[in-house]
C-alpha cells in the first residue's frame, strides 16, 4: 500500500493552478508526477487534453455532459498515464478542476475512478486532487485518496488557494 501523506511541490501546484485558470471555465484534467523511489514526492505537473466537448458532440447521449462539468484524458494522455507505471517517473495523482462549484470528490469522480472494474476498487493506485476554480481565483484544492476500510475516497490534504485581488490598491 503506498504512503498516505503526499508532498507536493509548490511549482507543481503553481502549474495545476494555472492550468485550471487557463481552462476556466471548463474542467482542466492532468497528471502530477515523481520518482519512483519516493512514493510520496510529487514535482512536476503534466497539463492534458480534455476530450470531454469532443466525446459530447460526437456522442451527447454516451456522454451527456460537456467540459464545463466532467472531464475525459484525450487518448494519448491516458495512454502516457498507463505508461508511466512502469517508469522512473510515474503518475501518483491525477487532477481536475471543478468551475464555481468547490473542490469536492463528486459522485462523477467517483464512478470515473472505479470505471474500470466492477469489483468497486480503484484499478490504479492513484490520489486525486480536485481544484475549485471560481471566476475570479482558484480558491484552493483537495486530495483525496482510497481508503480499502471506508470504501470510500477519503480527504487527506488541503491546500490554500490564491487570495483574492485586494479591491482598495486600484486606482478608479
Amino acid at each position: 500500500m503506498a504512503e498516505r501523506h503526499t508532498r507536493l511541490a509548490p511549482a507543481a501546484l503553481a502549474a495545476v493552478y494555472d492550468h485550471a485558470r487557463r481552462e476556466y471555465p471548463r474542467e482542466c484534467v492532468g497528471l502530477l508526477l515523481g520518482p519512483a523511489e519516493d512514493r510520496t514526492k510529487v514535482d512536476e505537473a503534466r497539463p492534458c487534453v480534455n476530450a470531454q466537448d469532443e466525446l459530447h458532440a460526437r456522442n451527447p447521449l454516451t456522454y451527456p455532459r460537456d467540459a464545463r462539468t466532467a472531464y475525459n484524458l484525450a487518448p494519448l494522455d491516458a495512454r502516457f498515464l498507463f505508461e508511466s507505471f512502469d517508469t522512473a517517473r510515474p503518475v501518483k495523482i491525477v487532477y481536475h478542476s471543478h468551475a464555481d462549484v468547490g473542490a469536492y470528490f463528486s459522485d462523477e469522480d467517483r464512478r470515473m475512478a472505479l470505471a474500470l472494474f466492477d469489483d468497486g476498487q480503484p484499478a490504479y493506485d492513484l490520489s486525486y486532487l480536485v481544484v475549485d476554480a471560481q471566476h475570479d481565483r482558484i480558491a484552493g484544492a483537495k486530495l483525496y485518496r482510497w481508503e480499502p476500510s471506508s470504501q470510500e475516497f477519503a480527504l487527506i490534504a488541503e491546500f490554500a488557494g490564491e487570495a483574492l485581488p485586494d479591491s482598495s490598491s486600484k486606482q478608479p
